[in-house]
């Protein structure tokens, strides 16, 4: 296997991301993610024709927003083999998919609406600052982040290991950055909602102005 420049990401390259796969693969979740990217695509302005998403896993994610918005262009991003065999086949050979680490991404062209979602959280703190850059130069207008939030930066446990979950204001920082970037609109998912269940995070729509 290849070696990354982070603990992170051989973390998720490797056999940790090949489980994360079987766990989170429910059909269920795409009706969910319906629900969770339905509320956000309703706070733009409706000119969205190319979405990427940077680790897309298996492209769940997608799988929702092509249901949303069925003409728009897909661009997936992801570090782990196993989940680009799944991710190409969900989303069609059709679809660009990157198949690398976020850190080695080169943004070739923008896309109206760039997303992230649960990806924050394992990168390594001190090269966040590189994937905000990415995050920004990657998108025409629209930025959505959903990860968890915390107002201070934290590390706690995840899954036996130490080191590979953070919790902070990642949108906040990014505003903080770039000064042409506005918040547009944000939410919470429960994991106890009773209908779509997500897993306790909050999203942030932020756009170029």
């Amino acid at each position: 296997m290849k070696q990354f420049q982070t603990k992170q990401e051989n973390f998720w390259a490797g056999e940790f991301g090949d489980d994360y796969i079987n766990r989170n693969s429910g059909r269920d979740m795409v009706a969910n993610n319906i629900a969770l990217f339905s509320k956000i695509i309703n706070a733009t302005d409706g000119s969205i024709k190319s979405i990427l998403e940077l680790g897309a896993n298996i492209g769940l994610n997608l799988l929702a927003l092509k249901r949303l918005l069925p003409d728009v262009e897909i661009s997936a991003l992801e570090i782990n083999d196993k989940a680009v065999i799944e991710l190409k086949n969900n989303i069609g050979e059709d679809s660009k998919i990157y198949h690398q680490s976020i850190l080695d991404f080169k943004t070739d062209y923008q896309r109206d609406f760039v997303l992230i979602k649960g990806v924050l959280i394992h990168i390594n703190p001190d090269i966040l600052g590189e994937v905000y850059k990415i995050l920004y130069e990657s998108s025409k207008k629209y930025i959505c982040i959903m990860e968890y939030y915390n107002p201070t930066p934290v590390s706690i446990p995840y899954r036996g290991h130490d080191g590979f979950l953070f919790k902070r204001d990642f949108a906040g920082e990014m505003l903080d950055l770039y000064s042409s970037l506005k918040l547009i609109d944000y939410g919470f998912v429960y994991h106890r909602d009773n209908n779509f269940k997500q897993d306790d995070g909050t999203w942030f729509l932020l756009s170029k102005i």
